[in-house]
């Protein structure tokens, strides 16, 4: 059973890889074995990830990447393939959460707007566009998508980010319902409240761990379990499916709102 969890011999590229959540899905997934590509905006994070999976004993390419400019996700693929020939899996991570919270709608922006839904939905769009049929002709592929909780709930002043995470969920079953036939499989992570440098700079307000029902927040070293499994043979008849790791938040449904009723409620 634990062969099929085995990454050996698999070339996977993963966005915004070299910061955050993403930096430990991708060491993680080299320490299952798997070779590979990590792109980001900044050169020295993925440069740094890339050293590491190196020393691990795997292969690893840094590529400096903008993932809402379509001719870099481009050369992207392009450069991978030419390096390792194929490209197994895609991971769909890059995203931004500072600067996506705490604004009125009316003070939102139109280059506000463009950046949130780019950066976490259109990128995903992109990247998929352009290795999906590179899977299709090989008859198998898997694309691994990052949403959030905030994709299936509202936030107060949360719009580009949880529209575009809940675009990511709608892009999930899309590419699920129309590529399964050809070998492809697409899945999505739904993190809760995890604690990063982004989150850190993030203006939105976010939960505490007493709100959790676990007790505690998330740790980033807690995705690369359940991304080597989504990248691994254990995963092949799963498509369309949604993984929640966020120590039980959505488990009472999409709730909390941040609301709270003015008076107590007597019962």
């Amino acid at each position: 059973m634990l062969e099929t969890l085995s990454l050996d011999g698999k070339t996977i590229v993963i966005t915004g890889g070299g910061t955050g959540l993403g930096r430990e899905m991708t060491l993680a997934m080299a320490r299952a074995g798997a070779d590979l590509v990590v792109a980001g905006r900044r050169t020295g994070p993925i440069e740094e990830v890339a050293g590491l999976v190196r020393e691990s004993g795997r292969r690893a390419l840094a590529i400096a990447t903008d993932v809402t400019d379509s001719s870099q996700v481009n050369r992207l693929f392009e450069r991978a393939l030419g390096e390792f020939g194929k490209v197994d899996v895609l991971f769909n991570n890059a995203g931004i959460v500072r600067g996506q919270g705490n604004t009125p709608i009316w003070e939102i922006t139109d280059e506000d707007w463009r950046l949130g839904i780019d950066t976490n939905l259109s990128g995903a769009f992109l990247c998929s566009r352009a290795i999906s049929k590179h899977m299709v002709d090989r008859g198998t592929g898997k694309i691994v998508n990052v949403s959030s909780g905030f994709g299936l709930r509202g936030g107060r002043h949360n719009y580009m980010y949880a529209c575009a995470k809940g675009g990511i969920v709608q892009l999930t079953r899309a590419l699920a319902t129309s590529l399964g036939r050809y070998g492809v499989t697409s899945t999505c992570i739904v993190p809760g409240f995890i604690p990063t440098q982004g989150t850190d700079e993030s203006r939105m307000e976010l939960p505490r761990g007493d709100f959790i029902p676990i007790g505690r927040v998330g740790y980033p070293r807690e995705l690369g379990p359940i991304a080597v499994f989504l990248a691994s043979a254990a995963s092949d008849y799963m498509s369309g499916e949604m993984f929640a790791i966020d120590g039980g938040g959505l488990a009472g449904g999409y709730a909390p709102t941040g609301h709270a009723p003015e008076i107590p409620l007597e019962v």
